[in-house]
């Protein structure tokens, strides 16, 4: 995995990066035989392992990021742990839901996949979630697009493409799930939206390569559109979910 990517500015990542909507984990419970023990794989700094807790009497939040588990939110039902999810100390067989949350795109299957089904009960279930761009409207969308996503385009790691493309790429060994259709969005001023672009790992490679000036224009610009920095707006993300069965 990438994880430096996402540790130098592990504090931003906690304050940007967007909650999950609490039905997701209430739907998971449900799929479950039992709701003792959850794992969130790449847990990052708990936002999937926080709404988990509300489910699940115990989680294991896992991220292979010191950086990220020095950050997490502090919560009595979840254990954090860092190191490599490909590889755990789990027991066999004793996991009811692995959940990952904006991270399949970043593991080895070879050994993640095997991994999984080692600790995954019998009937258990796998979840993959996660979010790409949020729109806001035509024309703060027009913007970020001309003067950040075209920017930073050849900065992202080609593994990214599978989120983008919801997954459709990844070969899961479970048996897909049926789901409702998940929404996700979140109101945001414009410093707000702005402090979740930074977090992208893409924009924070091109600041080191060009520096920041690109990104203070692309405020300004985008600010023509917004109006007053302080309005608050929607932001409707492009939501990504795959919920399988352990029938292995």
């Amino acid at each position: 995995m990438h994880h430096h990517l996402f540790s130098d500015k592990s504090e931003l990542y906690k304050t940007a990066r967007p909650n999950y909507p609490s039905e997701i984990f209430e739907f998971l419970a449900r799929q479950c035989h039992e709701t003792q023990l959850a794992w969130d794989c790449a847990c990052g700094n708990g936002q999937a392992a926080i709404g988990l807790a509300d489910e699940f009497d115990l989680i294991y939040a896992r991220d292979v990021s010191n950086e990220q588990i020095h950050n997490a939110q502090a919560h009595p039902r979840i254990r954090y742990s860092a190191g490599p999810c490909e590889q755990t100390e789990y027991a066999d067989h004793s996991i009811d839901l692995v959940c990952v949350a904006q991270a399949l795109h970043w593991f080895d299957y070879d050994a993640f996949w095997p991994e999984v089904l080692r600790v995954l009960k019998p009937a258990g279930v796998f979840c993959a979630l996660g979010y790409n761009l949020p729109s806001i409207d035509e024309s703060v969308d027009a913007l970020v697009e001309q003067y950040v996503l075209n920017i930073i385009d050849p900065y992202w790691a080609p593994q990214n493409q599978l989120l983008w493309n919801h997954y459709r790429d990844v070969r899961f060994p479970f048996q897909q799930i049926d789901h409702p259709v998940f929404s996700m969005t979140k109101r945001w001023n414009l410093d707000e939206l702005f402090a979740f672009i930074h977090t992208f790992s893409a924009t924070r490679r091109c600041m080191q390569d060009l520096g920041d000036d690109f990104f203070i224009i692309a405020y300004e610009k985008v600010k023509q559109a917004w109006g007053d920095e302080k309005i608050k707006r929607t932001a409707d993300f492009d939501f990504v979910f795959y919920v399988g069965v352990n029938n292995n």
